[in-house]
């Protein structure tokens, strides 16, 4: 999501990283920019200054990391908010009291979407005690006709959700899914902007304006009593939030200096899985759409007073030529961190270069074509298995606030993991074994679908699924821009990002795509769709080259056929 230009560490700046005018797919896809291979030493008179990494930067990391919380949120409350009940179409109001299994019985209603009209319902009591001359609606010749209003399960620990409220059911029910899709191409447009306006404008005045639209948005969504408002308000949710996680993370990144860059961004992503865990405790507490909405929205208030506290990007200040702001960062940094500045201290603005590469760039070489294809099926492949599962947790059976709760908790080590291993051993062999890894566990869970006696062995598979899938989708980005030649590393991340973009979209209709009839779905095909899936962007990543060689012959001159021809655009 940024690039580093290469510029003397002790005569001026580094020119602050560059966005990335892409769609950032999962928390982690922030990340992207980052260049371990060839920018993980390299520092800066900002950093030689208020010191590289810190209590000052870790304080701001920490709470530029809290954004992350509304915006999982947002993203994973559908889980909830659109989740199925089951309904039957409305019985008379002297009827309310008949069992609906009698009442769906006695008018038809198969499938709960249609009923036998013309029926006088007054000859039938709540006892269904029949008249002698009673007759059946085939004696009749009448037919079925389609429900106007429908009545719901009151008792099923899932409360009043979209599907109750708009009465999203039989040739409706497409639209709860529609209604996540919104979201999802909101979040895909707004990474195509969120990049430029953050560099246009400033990385702290795009993150509070986000949040701020954010919070407005979330609580909006609260009072909406119209379906049509619902889906443009979800849409601008998902426009904003993204932008919020792109701002906030390149913010972070561009506090901290040398190989601090990946791992601050890579601790940002922390929240995420508490986030998980806290909006599955408050959907089981709420058990309503709407009181939902209001708790995931509030947080956003607060956050948006961290104006007052963080600052701007000084990199980017200092691109910008705004040296006095610039000075008052870095002295209030070097205070807090301890450090004595120099009297006499000088800053220069950088002088960006131009960049005019395009996506045309990214297969002009062999090398690039091959690395190209190769991460546009991964960034697919793992956003389409990664929210896959998330998304679809209600679907798999069992208990959806446990499951959710356990998927966050499964998370924390797969992430803490991914740090640690990614700063040891090189990445290829390590990215193909979770891809491999999560297929075969979505595999187990497949094979166990349908008995229930062994639902809790389904739910351990998914977990580990989870976890490999997570651990990742860590390692993903900064794999990505390692392989990517600096001078099209914007380029090349952009067009992953929207190839990951287009399986965001397609993560709510996932299920339907096995749908059979009556609009069930067949559990087992879902999770043998992610396995295929799984399986193959590990196949896919055994076609990249491995990082750390090419580390090693790009800092012996290129001697690498790959690094040279990558070398050559």
């Amino acid at each position: 999501m940024h690039d580093s230009a290469k510029q003397s560490p002790t005569t001026s700046p580094t020119i602050p990283p560059k966005q990335q005018a892409a769609t950032p797919q999962s928390p982690a896809a922030a990340v992207s920019g980052l260049d371990p291979a060839d920018d993980e030493d390299e520092t800066d008179v900002i950093g030689d200054l208020m010191g590289h990494y810190g209590k000052w930067q870790l304080l701001m990391t920490v709470l530029l990391s809290l954004f992350q919380v509304p915006n999982t949120f947002h993203i994973s409350s559908s889980i909830y908010q659109a989740a199925n009940k089951d309904f039957w179409c409305q019985r008379p109001a002297q009827l309310q009291h008949m069992p609906v299994a009698t009442w769906r019985n006695l008018s038809g209603s198969v499938d709960n979407c249609r009923r036998w009209e013309g029926i006088d319902w007054s000859q039938v009591s709540n006892e269904t005690t029949l008249p002698s001359d009673w007759k059946t609606p085939a004696e009749m010749d009448k037919k079925l006709v389609a429900c106007e209003k429908w009545e719901y399960e009151t008792n099923d620990n899932v409360g009043n959700t979209w599907t109750s409220q708009w009465d999203l059911v039989c040739e409706k029910e497409h639209l709860k899914n529609v209604a996540e899709m919104f979201f999802l191409l909101g979040v895909a447009t707004g990474g195509i902007i969120s990049g430029y306006l953050s560099d246009k404008f400033g990385r702290k005045t795009m993150l509070f304006i986000s949040a701020v639209l954010q919070t407005i948005f979330g609580l909006w969504l609260y009072i909406c009593s119209s379906f049509e408002l619902y889906l443009t308000l979800r849409a601008l949710l998902g426009l904003v939030s993204v932008s919020v996680t792109y701002s906030g993370l390149i913010l972070a990144i561009e506090y901290v200096d040398g190989k601090w860059r990946t791992i601050a961004g890579m601790y940002n992503l922390f929240p995420l899985p508490i986030s998980y865990m806290i909006i599955s405790g408050l959907a089981y507490l709420t058990q309503d759409y709407q009181r939902l909405q209001l708790c995931i929205g509030i947080p956003g208030i607060f956050l948006c007073f961290l104006w007052f506290v963080v600052p701007e990007s000084p990199r980017w200040l200092l691109v910008k030529g705004r040296i006095d702001e610039v000075r008052r960062i870095i002295e209030a940094a070097a205070k807090f961190n301890g450090r004595q500045l120099p009297a006499d201290y000088q800053l220069t603005p950088p002088t960006q270069e131009s960049s005019t590469q395009d996506v045309t760039y990214l297969f002009r070489s062999s090398y690039l074509r091959r690395i190209s294809i190769c991460f546009f099926c991964i960034w697919f492949t793992m956003n389409l298995v990664y929210y896959g599962i998330i998304l679809n947790m209600s679907s798999f059976g069992g208990n959806v606030y446990l499951n959710s709760a356990l998927a966050g908790l499964v998370e924390i080590p797969a992430i803490a993991v991914a740090m640690y291993i990614i700063t040891k051993v090189g990445k290829k062999w390590l990215f193909c074994a979770t891809l491999i890894c999560a297929g075969v566990a979505c595999c187990c869970a497949a094979i166990t679908e349908g008995h229930a006696d062994l639902l809790w062995l389904k739910i351990t598979f998914l977990m580990m699924g989870k976890f490999t899938i997570s651990a990742g989708n860590t390692i993903m980005p900064v794999y990505t821009a390692e392989l990517y030649p600096t001078p099209i590393r914007n380029v090349g991340v952009g067009a992953c990002n929207v190839a990951a973009g287009l399986a965001l979209i397609l993560t709510p209709y996932l299920s339907l795509l096995v749908s059979l009839p009556l609009n069930k779905i067949e559990g087992h095909l879902l999770m043998t769709l992610l396995t295929a899936w799984s399986i193959f962007g590990g196949f896919v990543v055994l076609f990249l080259p491995e990082t750390a060689v090419r580390q090693k012959t790009d800092n012996q001159g290129g001697s690498s056929a790959n690094a040279s021809a990558a070398k050559q655009v």
